[in-house]
Protein backbone atom coordinates (compact mmCIF):
# COMPACT_ATOMS: atom_id res chain seq x y z
CA UNK A 1 0.00 0.00 0.00
CA UNK A 2 1.14 3.54 -0.80
CA UNK A 3 0.14 6.22 1.73
CA UNK A 4 0.55 9.97 1.27
CA UNK A 5 0.33 12.59 4.04
CA UNK A 6 -0.28 16.27 3.23
CA UNK A 7 0.25 19.05 5.78
CA UNK A 8 0.16 22.82 5.57
CA UNK A 9 3.69 23.55 6.81
CA UNK A 10 6.14 21.11 8.42
CA UNK A 11 6.64 22.52 11.91
CA UNK A 12 6.78 21.43 15.53
CA UNK A 13 3.04 21.52 16.08
CA UNK A 14 0.49 18.84 16.91
CA UNK A 15 -0.93 17.97 13.47
CA UNK A 16 2.44 17.95 11.74
CA UNK A 17 4.19 15.91 14.42
CA UNK A 18 1.32 13.40 14.39
CA UNK A 19 1.63 13.11 10.59
CA UNK A 20 5.33 12.40 11.05
CA UNK A 21 4.66 9.72 13.67
CA UNK A 22 1.98 8.08 11.52
CA UNK A 23 4.31 8.07 8.51
CA UNK A 24 7.04 6.32 10.51
CA UNK A 25 4.55 3.76 11.84
CA UNK A 26 3.18 3.02 8.38
CA UNK A 27 6.66 2.74 6.94
CA UNK A 28 7.57 0.23 9.67
CA UNK A 29 4.49 -1.78 8.64
CA UNK A 30 5.88 -2.13 5.12
CA UNK A 31 3.89 0.61 3.42
CA UNK A 32 5.43 3.07 0.97
CA UNK A 33 4.95 6.49 2.56
CA UNK A 34 5.30 10.06 1.35
CA UNK A 35 4.86 13.37 3.17
CA UNK A 36 4.32 16.69 1.40
CA UNK A 37 3.41 20.23 2.36
CA UNK A 38 1.91 23.34 0.80
CA UNK A 39 4.30 25.72 2.54
CA UNK A 40 8.05 25.54 3.22
CA UNK A 41 9.28 23.63 6.24
CA UNK A 42 10.20 25.57 9.37
CA UNK A 43 13.88 25.34 10.26
CA UNK A 44 13.06 23.51 13.49
CA UNK A 45 11.48 20.65 11.49
CA UNK A 46 14.75 19.74 9.78
CA UNK A 47 15.69 17.07 12.33
CA UNK A 48 12.26 15.44 11.94
CA UNK A 49 12.60 15.52 8.16
CA UNK A 50 15.97 13.80 8.48
CA UNK A 51 14.35 11.15 10.70
CA UNK A 52 11.61 10.57 8.13
CA UNK A 53 14.03 10.24 5.25
CA UNK A 54 16.35 7.96 7.20
CA UNK A 55 13.43 5.52 7.55
CA UNK A 56 12.60 5.61 3.86
CA UNK A 57 9.77 8.18 3.92
CA UNK A 58 9.83 10.43 0.86
CA UNK A 59 9.43 14.15 1.61
CA UNK A 60 8.39 16.98 -0.71
CA UNK A 61 8.48 20.41 0.90
CA UNK A 62 8.61 23.59 -1.25
CA UNK A 63 11.59 25.88 -0.76
CA UNK A 64 9.49 29.03 -0.96
CA UNK A 65 5.88 30.17 -0.81
CA UNK A 66 3.82 30.00 -3.98
CA UNK A 67 0.46 31.31 -5.12
CA UNK A 68 -2.52 28.97 -4.84
CA UNK A 69 -2.45 27.82 -8.47
CA UNK A 70 1.24 26.89 -8.27
CA UNK A 71 0.66 25.06 -4.97
CA UNK A 72 -2.07 22.99 -6.59
CA UNK A 73 0.04 22.25 -9.67
CA UNK A 74 3.06 21.21 -7.56
CA UNK A 75 0.83 18.95 -5.47
CA UNK A 76 -0.66 17.44 -8.64
CA UNK A 77 2.84 16.63 -9.95
CA UNK A 78 3.98 15.08 -6.67
CA UNK A 79 0.85 12.95 -6.27
CA UNK A 80 1.03 11.74 -9.87
CA UNK A 81 4.67 10.80 -9.30
CA UNK A 82 4.09 9.00 -5.99
CA UNK A 83 0.86 7.23 -7.06
CA UNK A 84 -0.70 6.87 -3.58
CA UNK A 85 -3.57 4.55 -2.74
CA UNK A 86 -4.83 7.05 -0.17
CA UNK A 87 -4.11 10.64 0.84
CA UNK A 88 -4.40 11.76 4.48
CA UNK A 89 -4.90 15.54 4.35
CA UNK A 90 -4.12 16.94 7.78
CA UNK A 91 -6.21 20.07 8.54
CA UNK A 92 -8.75 21.98 6.51
CA UNK A 93 -6.65 23.94 4.01
CA UNK A 94 -4.55 20.91 2.95
CA UNK A 95 -7.78 18.94 2.57
CA UNK A 96 -9.15 21.59 0.19
CA UNK A 97 -6.10 21.28 -2.04
CA UNK A 98 -6.06 17.46 -1.94
CA UNK A 99 -9.75 17.26 -2.87
CA UNK A 100 -9.37 19.84 -5.64
CA UNK A 101 -6.90 17.61 -7.51
CA UNK A 102 -8.27 16.26 -10.81
CA UNK A 103 -7.33 12.74 -9.74
CA UNK A 104 -9.28 9.76 -8.42
CA UNK A 105 -7.11 9.13 -5.37
CA UNK A 106 -9.31 8.78 -2.23
CA UNK A 107 -8.78 11.56 0.29
CA UNK A 108 -9.16 11.26 4.07
CA UNK A 109 -9.74 14.68 5.64
CA UNK A 110 -8.34 14.92 9.18
CA UNK A 111 -9.82 17.74 11.26
CA UNK A 112 -7.13 18.95 13.66
CA UNK A 113 -8.10 22.57 14.28
CA UNK A 114 -8.37 23.84 17.84
CA UNK A 115 -11.17 26.14 16.68
CA UNK A 116 -14.20 25.67 14.43
CA UNK A 117 -12.91 26.36 10.92
CA UNK A 118 -16.45 26.45 9.58
CA UNK A 119 -17.31 29.61 11.42
CA UNK A 120 -15.62 31.23 8.39
CA UNK A 121 -18.15 31.65 5.55
CA UNK A 122 -15.53 31.01 2.85
CA UNK A 123 -14.51 27.70 4.44
CA UNK A 124 -18.16 26.66 4.74
CA UNK A 125 -18.77 27.36 1.06
CA UNK A 126 -15.68 25.46 -0.07
CA UNK A 127 -16.45 22.49 2.19
CA UNK A 128 -20.01 22.26 0.85
CA UNK A 129 -18.52 21.95 -2.64
CA UNK A 130 -15.77 19.45 -1.73
CA UNK A 131 -17.33 17.39 1.06
CA UNK A 132 -18.28 14.57 -1.30
CA UNK A 133 -14.63 14.17 -2.32
CA UNK A 134 -13.65 13.08 1.20
CA UNK A 135 -13.80 9.30 1.41
CA UNK A 136 -13.60 9.56 5.21
CA UNK A 137 -13.64 12.54 7.57
CA UNK A 138 -11.65 12.01 10.75
CA UNK A 139 -12.10 14.29 13.73
CA UNK A 140 -9.75 14.13 16.67
CA UNK A 141 -12.65 14.96 19.01
CA UNK A 142 -16.43 14.62 19.29
CA UNK A 143 -16.69 18.41 19.26
CA UNK A 144 -15.20 18.44 15.77
CA UNK A 145 -17.92 16.09 14.55
CA UNK A 146 -20.60 18.32 16.09
CA UNK A 147 -19.13 21.44 14.50
CA UNK A 148 -18.95 19.78 11.08
CA UNK A 149 -22.49 18.40 11.15
CA UNK A 150 -23.96 21.71 12.31
CA UNK A 151 -22.12 23.72 9.63
CA UNK A 152 -21.98 21.30 6.69
CA UNK A 153 -24.36 18.45 7.47
CA UNK A 154 -23.72 14.75 8.12
CA UNK A 155 -20.96 13.01 6.16
CA UNK A 156 -21.53 9.36 5.12
CA UNK A 157 -18.23 8.23 6.63
CA UNK A 158 -17.19 10.24 9.67
CA UNK A 159 -15.29 8.94 12.67
CA UNK A 160 -13.44 10.12 15.77
CA UNK A 161 -9.79 9.08 16.17
CA UNK A 162 -8.24 10.73 19.23
CA UNK A 163 -4.61 11.74 19.06
CA UNK A 164 -2.19 9.48 20.90
CA UNK A 165 1.00 9.94 22.88
CA UNK A 166 4.23 8.04 22.28
CA UNK A 167 4.77 6.38 25.66
CA UNK A 168 8.30 5.36 24.65
CA UNK A 169 9.26 9.06 24.60
CA UNK A 170 6.95 10.53 27.22
CA UNK A 171 7.27 8.05 30.04
CA UNK A 172 6.56 8.81 33.69
CA UNK A 173 9.55 10.37 35.43
CA UNK A 174 9.99 11.30 39.06
CA UNK A 175 11.54 14.66 38.18
CA UNK A 176 14.81 13.84 39.88
CA UNK A 177 16.66 15.66 37.11
CA UNK A 178 15.66 19.02 38.60
CA UNK A 179 16.49 18.24 42.19
CA UNK A 180 17.65 21.46 43.84
CA UNK A 181 16.75 23.67 40.86
CA UNK A 182 14.29 26.56 40.99
CA UNK A 183 10.64 25.47 40.54
CA UNK A 184 9.74 25.58 36.86
CA UNK A 185 6.32 26.17 35.28
CA UNK A 186 6.08 25.28 31.59
CA UNK A 187 3.61 26.06 28.83
CA UNK A 188 4.09 24.48 25.40
CA UNK A 189 2.00 25.64 22.46
CA UNK A 190 2.08 27.87 19.41
CA UNK A 191 2.01 31.62 19.99
CA UNK A 192 -1.60 32.51 19.20
CA UNK A 193 -4.35 34.17 21.22
CA UNK A 194 -6.25 30.88 21.57
CA UNK A 195 -3.34 29.48 23.63
CA UNK A 196 -3.53 32.32 26.19
CA UNK A 197 0.15 32.81 27.04
CA UNK A 198 -0.71 36.38 28.08
CA UNK A 199 -2.99 34.97 30.76
CA UNK A 200 -0.22 32.68 32.00
CA UNK A 201 2.18 35.60 32.37
CA UNK A 202 -0.40 37.58 34.38
CA UNK A 203 -1.07 34.61 36.65
CA UNK A 204 2.65 33.95 37.07
CA UNK A 205 3.15 37.39 38.60
CA UNK A 206 0.76 36.29 41.35
CA UNK A 207 2.57 32.94 41.68
CA UNK A 208 5.84 34.78 42.34
CA UNK A 209 4.28 36.42 45.40
CA UNK A 210 4.06 32.95 46.95
CA UNK A 211 6.98 31.13 45.29
CA UNK A 212 9.57 33.82 44.80
CA UNK A 213 12.22 31.70 43.07
CA UNK A 214 9.87 30.13 40.49
CA UNK A 215 10.50 30.53 36.76
CA UNK A 216 8.17 30.32 33.78
CA UNK A 217 9.19 28.87 30.41
CA UNK A 218 7.06 29.32 27.29
CA UNK A 219 7.89 27.32 24.17
CA UNK A 220 6.08 27.05 20.86
CA UNK A 221 5.89 27.70 17.15
CA UNK A 222 5.70 31.45 16.49
CA UNK A 223 2.48 31.46 14.49
CA UNK A 224 1.65 35.06 15.39
CA UNK A 225 4.85 37.14 15.90
CA UNK A 226 2.86 40.15 17.11
CA UNK A 227 1.26 38.03 19.81
CA UNK A 228 4.64 36.71 20.94
CA UNK A 229 5.90 40.29 21.19
CA UNK A 230 2.87 41.12 23.35
CA UNK A 231 3.83 38.28 25.69
CA UNK A 232 7.40 39.57 25.99
CA UNK A 233 6.18 43.15 26.52
CA UNK A 234 3.73 42.08 29.23
CA UNK A 235 6.45 40.25 31.19
CA UNK A 236 8.57 43.40 31.03
CA UNK A 237 5.65 45.65 31.97
CA UNK A 238 4.88 43.47 35.02
CA UNK A 239 8.53 43.53 36.09
CA UNK A 240 8.99 39.74 35.92
CA UNK A 241 10.93 39.42 32.65
CA UNK A 242 13.98 37.97 34.42
CA UNK A 243 11.83 35.08 35.67
CA UNK A 244 10.13 34.39 32.31
CA UNK A 245 11.63 32.75 29.21
CA UNK A 246 9.67 33.36 26.00
CA UNK A 247 11.20 31.10 23.38
CA UNK A 248 10.42 29.26 20.16
CA UNK A 249 9.65 25.57 19.70
CA UNK A 250 11.66 22.76 21.27
CA UNK A 251 12.37 19.39 19.72
CA UNK A 252 13.09 17.89 23.14
CA UNK A 253 9.65 18.34 24.70
CA UNK A 254 10.09 15.20 26.78
CA UNK A 255 13.12 16.79 28.44
CA UNK A 256 11.24 20.02 29.10
CA UNK A 257 8.44 18.10 30.81
CA UNK A 258 10.85 15.99 32.86
CA UNK A 259 12.58 19.17 34.07
CA UNK A 260 9.36 21.06 34.90
CA UNK A 261 7.40 21.03 38.14
CA UNK A 262 4.09 22.13 36.62
CA UNK A 263 2.63 22.14 33.11
CA UNK A 264 -0.02 24.75 32.31
CA UNK A 265 -2.46 24.96 29.40
CA UNK A 266 -5.03 27.77 29.69
CA UNK A 267 -6.29 27.35 26.09
CA UNK A 268 -9.59 28.93 25.11
CA UNK A 269 -10.28 25.91 22.91
CA UNK A 270 -8.52 22.75 21.74
CA UNK A 271 -9.33 19.79 19.53
CA UNK A 272 -7.41 16.94 21.18
CA UNK A 273 -4.10 18.42 22.28
CA UNK A 274 -0.99 16.28 21.79
CA UNK A 275 0.92 18.50 24.23
CA UNK A 276 -1.70 17.87 26.92
CA UNK A 277 -1.41 14.10 26.36
CA UNK A 278 2.37 14.31 26.57
CA UNK A 279 2.13 16.14 29.88
CA UNK A 280 -0.30 13.52 31.20
CA UNK A 281 2.10 10.74 30.24
CA UNK A 282 5.08 12.43 31.87
CA UNK A 283 3.31 12.59 35.24
CA UNK A 284 3.94 16.31 35.75
CA UNK A 285 1.23 18.17 37.75
CA UNK A 286 -1.09 19.98 35.32
CA UNK A 287 -3.20 23.12 35.53
CA UNK A 288 -5.46 23.62 32.52
CA UNK A 289 -8.58 25.46 31.46
CA UNK A 290 -11.99 23.98 32.08
CA UNK A 291 -12.88 23.33 28.42
CA UNK A 292 -14.55 20.27 26.86
CA UNK A 293 -11.32 19.04 25.23
CA UNK A 294 -9.71 18.47 28.64
CA UNK A 295 -12.76 17.07 30.44
CA UNK A 296 -11.62 13.46 29.95
CA UNK A 297 -8.71 14.15 32.32
CA UNK A 298 -10.93 15.47 35.11
CA UNK A 299 -10.24 13.27 38.12
CA UNK A 300 -6.79 12.18 36.95
CA UNK A 301 -4.26 12.50 39.78
CA UNK A 302 -2.38 15.77 39.73
CA UNK A 303 -4.68 17.43 37.17
CA UNK A 304 -6.56 20.65 38.00
CA UNK A 305 -9.08 21.99 35.48
CA UNK A 306 -9.94 25.50 36.60
CA UNK A 307 -11.33 28.82 35.43
CA UNK A 308 -8.05 30.14 34.04
CA UNK A 309 -9.75 33.40 32.98
CA UNK A 310 -9.81 34.17 36.71
CA UNK A 311 -6.15 35.15 37.15
CA UNK A 312 -6.08 34.63 40.91
CA UNK A 313 -7.80 31.25 40.63
CA UNK A 314 -5.30 30.25 37.95
CA UNK A 315 -2.35 31.41 40.07
CA UNK A 316 -3.62 29.63 43.20
CA UNK A 317 -3.92 26.38 41.25
CA UNK A 318 -0.34 26.72 39.99
CA UNK A 319 0.93 27.36 43.53
CA UNK A 320 -0.92 24.27 44.74
CA UNK A 321 0.49 22.23 41.86
CA UNK A 322 4.03 23.32 42.74
CA UNK A 323 3.56 21.47 46.02
CA UNK A 324 2.39 18.25 44.36
CA UNK A 325 4.39 15.18 43.43
CA UNK A 326 4.30 13.57 39.99
CA UNK A 327 1.59 11.02 39.36
CA UNK A 328 1.33 7.95 37.16
CA UNK A 329 -1.74 8.05 34.92
CA UNK A 330 -3.29 5.36 32.76
CA UNK A 331 -3.66 6.43 29.13
CA UNK A 332 -5.17 3.25 27.74
CA UNK A 333 -6.67 3.99 24.34
CA UNK A 334 -4.76 7.27 24.06
CA UNK A 335 -1.36 5.98 23.00
CA UNK A 336 0.33 6.59 19.66
CA UNK A 337 0.11 2.85 19.03
CA UNK A 338 -3.70 3.02 19.43
CA UNK A 339 -3.97 6.01 17.11
CA UNK A 340 -1.63 4.59 14.47
CA UNK A 341 -3.59 1.31 14.38
CA UNK A 342 -6.81 3.23 13.67
CA UNK A 343 -5.18 5.16 10.81
CA UNK A 344 -3.77 1.95 9.31
CA UNK A 345 -7.23 0.35 9.48
CA UNK A 346 -8.78 3.37 7.73
CA UNK A 347 -6.12 3.29 5.01
CA UNK A 348 -6.86 -0.39 4.35
CA UNK A 349 -10.61 0.21 4.46
CA UNK A 350 -10.40 3.00 1.88
CA UNK A 351 -8.04 1.15 -0.48
CA UNK A 352 -10.17 -2.03 -0.36
CA UNK A 353 -13.30 -0.04 -1.16
CA UNK A 354 -11.59 1.45 -4.23
CA UNK A 355 -10.26 -1.95 -5.33
CA UNK A 356 -13.73 -3.45 -5.09
CA UNK A 357 -15.13 -0.95 -7.59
Amino acid sequence: MRVFHLVLAPRLSGAEVLAKDLALDQCAEGMAVGVASLLPAHADFMSLQAELESHGVQCWFPRRRHRAAIKLWNLFVVVRRFRPDVIFAHATIPSFYARALPLHVPVVYVMHSATNDFERPLFRRVEHILSGRARVVISVSEQGVTDYVQAIGPHPSMTVVPNGVDLARFAFTDGAGRSGAAPQVAQIGRYAAVKNQLLTVRAFREVLKEVTDARLVLYGVVEDPDYQREVIALAQELGIAERVEVAGPRTDVATVLSESNVFVMPSRSEAHSVAFLEALASGVPIVASKIPAFAFANGFPGVQLVDTDNVQCYADAVVAALGQARAQRSLAGLTLRDTAARYRAIAHQVSLAIAAR
